[in-house]
């Protein structure tokens, strides 16, 4: 596709799949040939999606242990994280996603700390428990925390050590909340597991242990926002502003204190659909607290969601000081697109991230007049593509029967009829809840939607499109930008951000405009580009 000639509606892409597909063998073009949709906004698609990865296609994603301890409990402040596993897993999980955190006035905080039990040769052989409870013990006596948490990794699961015996026993012992999670690596298809275990865990373990009033008149919860490079604290200013308490963040900038009082909040504000929605469903199953989804990655989208939080207490005086709010910040906004849109207009960007990242993302390109022609998921499911009205025809197989499912029973002693009851009065008025659409109903018309992109399908995309910018993470980085494609990861920001808000988004644009008019990615020849490429193909197909 040239770039000098960007028709208003984009090609066809029946041919660029075929071609893709043919370079597979058989079975597995077969296979891959129901997670590459042309998309149709008009009309309800199914991509195939959270299955397992074909063996030696080179995939982007990361495993369940990343995604429970690296993503969902990786930015908790006041909590021991001990990963009971060789010392590359807790490495590997590390402040990579650049969480950052206020440690506020105790000071308490542990994410600087890499916790490992370094599993040796020895310990596979003739088991860890014992090493893992002298870990415990030693990280409590040095830095006398009030929770520890627990991860298995691939080994741990391969060899039978007993992390949640290993946890209770430790918490008779040292009288703190102290549990564990089997979040092996290789259990489940991607991190979408452990996004799943960890939100179990956390439910099961420490949700409802203060039933402190958190005060304050609007109460709510932020639901999957990270705090990746400082996008909660520009969050936090808002809501601060318009006199909303955040009783927690799950979990950005967050406390273990704070996980403990969730469900003392009115409203919960689903930011990151894929990891977290969990949560929100056990939180309004047993208490009764409803959710809404909000996206604060985009100027508008970010407007939007700040109405909609507003809307939902129906206050005057809040609904006023949200358009205050919205007013002032967005003179920098449309001052800031006007300058930077007379060099993005029109330029090209591709996505594969996470699992709502692909879709927010795209918001905040189109505000500065950037078409996104492709994008995809590492961990998305169906319900994440299609919306949620696809979620009773999505088919539960081994891997996520893997993955335990709570039961979830009414709290008789905190459960909120009173918010049941706004809930069903605001709906009648066409008050949205529990409701996401999905991505693929906001891409443009013959748009290529990919699910767990391969490197050859990357590869052949650059050629085919060449997109003038690539959102990803750092595994795919620095072959995309040896292509001359300048790469953003949106997984960790880079060395930039915060991207949230309006403030972020401001930064954002700006961002992308240097990314996109630099000529340095020109002037980098390819280290392959004059090299032999080798091929290679099957002798034979069964």
């Amino acid at each position: 596709m040239s770039k000098d000639n960007k028709p208003n509606i984009f090609p066809d892409t029946s041919e660029l799949i075929e071609e893709i597909l043919d370079k597979y063998p058989k079975k597995v073009a077969k296979k891959r040939a129901k997670s590459l949709v042309s998309n149709d906004p008009e009309i309800d698609q199914e991509i195939q999606s959270n299955i397992r990865t074909i063996p030696g296609i080179i995939t982007q994603r990361g495993c369940c242990y990343a995604g429970c301890k690296g993503v969902i409990l990786g930015p908790t402040r006041d909590i021991i994280n001990i990963v009971h596993g060789p010392i590359g897993c807790s490495f590997y999980a590390w402040l990579t996603r650049r969480n950052q955190t206020d440690p506020g006035p105790d000071g308490e905080n542990y994410m600087n700390y890499c916790f490992s039990t370094d599993m040796q040769d020895t310990n596979i052989v003739f088991g860890g428990e014992k090493k893992l409870e002298a870990a415990i013990r030693e990280a409590y006596e040095i830095f006398k925390p009030h929770s520890i948490g627990v991860f298995s990794t691939c080994p741990i699961g391969l060899i039978g050590d007993d992390v949640h015996a290993v946890s209770r026993k430790m918490k008779e012992e040292l009288g703190i909340n102290i549990f564990g999670f089997s979040c092996e690596g290789y259990k489940g298809v991607s991190q979408s597991a452990g996004h799943h275990i960890a939100n179990n865990g956390i439910f099961k373990h420490v949700v409802g242990l203060n039933d402190t009033d958190p005060g304050g008149k609007f109460k709510i919860n932020l639901l999957g926002e990270y705090n990746i490079g400082g996008d909660s604290f520009v969050l936090e200013k808002y809501f601060e502003e318009m006199g909303i308490t955040l009783v927690s963040t799950f979990s950005g900038n967050s406390t273990i204190s704070q996980f403990e009082n969730a469900h003392m909040a009115d409203l919960n504000a689903v930011m990151c659909h894929r990891s977290i929605n969990y949560i929100a469903e056990m939180l309004e199953k047993k208490h009764g607290i409803p959710w809404i989804k909000i996206n604060f990655i985009g100027a508008d989208a970010t407007a939007k969601s700040l109405r909609k939080i507003a809307e939902y207490f129906e206050d005057e005086e809040l609904i006023a000081k949200t358009e205050e709010i919205i007013e002032r910040e967005m003179l920098e906004v449309k001052a800031t697109i006007e300058d930077v849109k007379s060099r993005t207009e029109g330029k090209l960007c591709m996505m594969y991230v996470g699992g709502s990242r692909a879709h927010h993302y795209q918001e905040l390109f189109g505000e500065i007049g950037m078409r996104t022609i492709s994008a995809g998921y590492e961990f998305g499911h169906r319900d994440d593509y299609e919306g949620r009205k696809v979620i009773d025809s999505i088919k539960i197989d081994a891997d996520s029967r893997n993955i335990e499912e709570l039961d979830i029973v009414k709290d008789e002693t905190f459960w909120r009829q009173d918010l049941v009851d706004k809930k069903t009065a605001l709906e009648n008025e066409g008050f949205g809840f529990s409701e996401y659409d999905g991505m693929m109903p906001d891409m443009e018309k013959n748009s290529l939607v990919i699910d767990d992109i391969s490197h050859w399908e990357t590869e052949k995309l650059i050629e085919y499109y060449k997109p003038d910018i690539i959102g990803a993470g750092i595994k795919e980085k620095y072959v995309i930008q040896k292509y001359g494609v300048p790469l953003k990861q949106l997984h960790s920001y880079d060395y930039g951000g915060p991207y949230a808000g309006f403030k972020g988004a401001v930064n954002f644009y700006k961002d992308i405009d240097q990314m996109v008019n630099t000529k340095i990615w020109g002037l980098i020849p390819p280290p392959w580009k004059n090299e032999p490429e080798l091929v290679a193909k099957l002798a034979h197909t069964a």
